[in-house]
């Protein structure tokens, strides 16, 4: 049976320490059995509450369930679920088997599902009941998927994951799989493009378990953690799965989406103490009439990631509830946070320093390293970066150079080793010959009261030159006029270098976004 890792978190960064046999799915569950936590309680979801036990029991059944289907180590499961117990069950449950899980968006189309399925041939598919509507018209014509299980009450003539993992056995022994072997898939966003199915090895998720979650942000045994991103995204998948069962906390799932209401309730009734979105889902609640006071609830500490969270949303937050939006970056390729603000050090506007084990630079454009202050190409090296891209070369080549992977995002550093963020780099604007960050703009425009959100993407003006232009969702109640788009040039003029100002300020009922809550840009761009 593969050993546990091992951490020591004196030293900086922590030493994490991992045998060449290592099972991901073994490791999280058997160091909490092992450390007496059988009757604790692991998950809440929408139905009931599960104890490490239990949880520990649902991954062997899942584990067995699956094999009982045929399929072997190395072999692919796609998993289309909502956040429910089962999610954890049979991600856990096909690692623990050496079977590869391959998460995905819940909130795709027919013809994205497609896609995953053809590139990553995977030879089964779980999927929550409600989903299915989804994937119906692909049944019986991929033909490597033999494998069809429906999760919920109605199987749809499909096999029924909860009775099939009823019958299987309660005990299942870990696959003799090493910490460099694919665990899991995930597929990156395709907000520009074809997705790409991300490899993660069975180390990754412990490294940043031990290297962000434990020092950074510091979870605890008894923490309640309440992730609103959802487990098929990277970020979720630590904040709900990798991260509470490091340390022995309870996570908290919702299977509907987060809306303001949904996450109040939760918050509310609940009391988590760790609460994790992503900065529109934070600007949406400080919006919303049914923010609840600070002592209804019971937040110790914050994540945002996903999008720079702007400082006025970071500032209101902290005034509101006393607790701070630890504010920081991660991504697929890197699996989850690797630079971040610290508690009693969060300087909001700023993406905070380096989490301990990853090194980061920016490069220029003439390939050197940026001084200080100046704009560069982010870079990351550090331990949970993925294996490589499925079936894409050129793509792989591009992104991890040797031990560094490229972000895709523009940043610049302050003398005191903070970071700030600039834009992606096909978003960053070149306006009289100096770099605009669309980020800069939008955080400035934010500030104004009648904000809610807002984006900037270039447009040429008569001459054919770049310009920054604004499109902007005013808060409810507030009509978007020219006098409203007067008075927000002059705002970002008073805050700004007067070149950088929106030339032109256009009103829209919502900005165009991912399933993960990142803006897209080149939509609007397009417009």
């Amino acid at each position: 049976m593969p050993s546990l890792s091992s951490a020591d978190h004196r030293a900086s960064p922590p030493v994490v320490s991992i045998p060449r046999d290592y099972n991901l799915a073994h490791d999280l569950i058997e160091r909490n059995l092992g450390s007496g936590r059988a009757a604790k309680i692991a998950y809440i979801d929408d139905t009931g509450r599960y104890t490490y036990g239990q949880l520990a029991e649902r991954v062997n059944r899942a584990a067995n369930a699956l094999c009982a289907l045929g399929l072997q180590m190395e072999e692919r499961v796609l998993l289309c679920h909502l956040d429910t117990i089962d999610w954890p069950a049979v991600f856990l449950g096909a690692i623990k088997a050496g079977i590869v899980p391959i998460a995905v968006n819940t909130l795709l189309t027919t013809a994205d599902y497609e896609f995953m399925l053809r590139d990553s041939r995977a030879r089964a598919l779980v999927v929550s009941e409600a989903l299915y509507p989804s994937f119906a018209p692909l049944i019986g014509k991929l033909p490597f998927l033999k494998q069809i299980i429906v999760s919920g009450n109605d199987a749809k003539g499909h096999l029924h994951l909860q009775a099939h993992m009823a019958k299987a056995g309660a005990s299942f022994a870990a696959a003799a799989t090493t910490c460099d072997d694919t665990a899991f898939w995930l597929y990156s966003s395709g907000s520009t493009g074809t997705p790409k199915g991300t490899l993660h090895v069975h180390a990754s998720a412990i490294y940043t378990a031990e290297l962000y979650a434990r020092p950074v942000l510091g979870i605890r045994e008894n923490d309640l953690v309440f992730s609103a991103a959802k487990l098929f995204f990277a970020y979720g998948l630590g904040n709900a799965l990798s991260f509470p069962l490091s340390v022995g906390a309870t996570t908290l799932l919702m299977a509907e989406r987060p809306s303001p209401q949904a996450v109040f309730k939760r918050l509310k009734e609940h009391k988590p103490s760790i609460f994790c979105g992503v900065p529109t889902l934070y600007a949406a609640l400080l919006a919303s009439p049914e923010l609840p006071k600070r002592d209804e609830v019971a937040l110790r500490v914050c994540a945002s990631a996903g999008e720079a969270l702007p400082a006025e949303i970071g500032s209101r937050w902290t005034r509101h509830f006393g607790s701070e939006i630890l504010d920081g970056i991660g991504s697929t390729e890197m699996l989850h946070i690797f630079m971040s603000n610290r508690p009693g050090e969060v300087r909001y506007g700023t993406t905070g320093k380096p989490v301990p084990g990853y090194a980061i630079r920016l490069i220029d454009e003439s390939g050197k390293e940026a001084a200080i202050g100046e704009i560069g190409e982010l870079q990351i090296s550090g331990p949970s970066s993925a294996a490589c891209y499925w079936n894409n070369r050129e793509k792989t080549q591009s992104t991890f150079v040797g031990p560094w992977t490229r972000a895709g995002d523009k940043y610049s550093v302050d003398g005191d080793g903070y970071f700030t963020y600039a834009g992606r780099s096909d978003d960053m604007l070149k306006v009289s010959g100096i770099y605009v960050s669309p980020f800069e703009v939008e955080a400035a425009l934010l500030t104004h009261p009648s904000v809610l959100e807002a984006a900037v993407v270039g447009r040429e003006d008569e001459e054919k030159l770049i310009k920054p232009k604004a499109y902007v969702v005013t808060k409810p109640g507030i009509q978007g006029t020219a006098e409203l788009a007067a008075e927000l040039q002059a705002h970002v003029k008073g805050k700004l270098a007067p070149y950088k100002y929106p030339r032109w300020v256009e009103f829209i009922p919502e900005l165009p976004k991912t399933a993960t809550g990142k803006i897209q840009r080149f939509k609007l761009r397009a417009a």
